[in-house]
């Protein structure tokens, strides 16, 4: 298994637990083996140190130095398109998609479960219909 994904300086990484869970940001710095510097300065996320358990890498990195400012990682940040690339992935989309069916009420639920059924009674009914075509 060869790793593409690696820890380093300008990597960007999604926070997924605690209060800033789902806020994208760049590591400025390795604090130690346990913890980083990262810096959101789009996304909302103050520069604080992240332990690596609640972070996740992922594909995209700015070329920033060791220990920038707020302002140099907003520059580099922009310049790289990192919100427009991430926006694209099948990963943010699928990230959306669960938050939206979250936020649906019982009645909501009740209707996309109605959906489903429909959905499948049809799909099942073709499926008869052209079996006892082929016979």
């Amino acid at each position: 298994m060869v790793f593409r994904r690696f820890v380093e300086i300008g990597r960007v990484v999604l926070v997924n637990y605690g209060k800033d869970r789902g806020k994208l940001g760049v590591i400025v710095d390795v604090v130690d083996h346990n913890r980083a510097l990262v810096d959101g300065p789009l996304t909302g996320l103050a520069r604080q140190t992240i332990n690596w358990k609640s972070l996740t890498l992922t594909p995209f990195k700015v070329k920033i130095q060791h220990s920038s400012r707020t302002g140099v990682v907003r520059k580099a940040w922009e310049e790289a398109k990192i919100t427009e690339q991430w926006q694209n992935t099948a990963w943010y989309k699928k990230l959306c998609a669960r938050r939206n069916k979250q936020k649906l009420g019982d009645f909501d639920r009740f209707k996309v479960m109605i959906a489903k059924k429909r959905k499948s009674a049809m799909i099942h009914s073709q499926w008869k219909r052209l079996k006892s075509q082929q016979q």
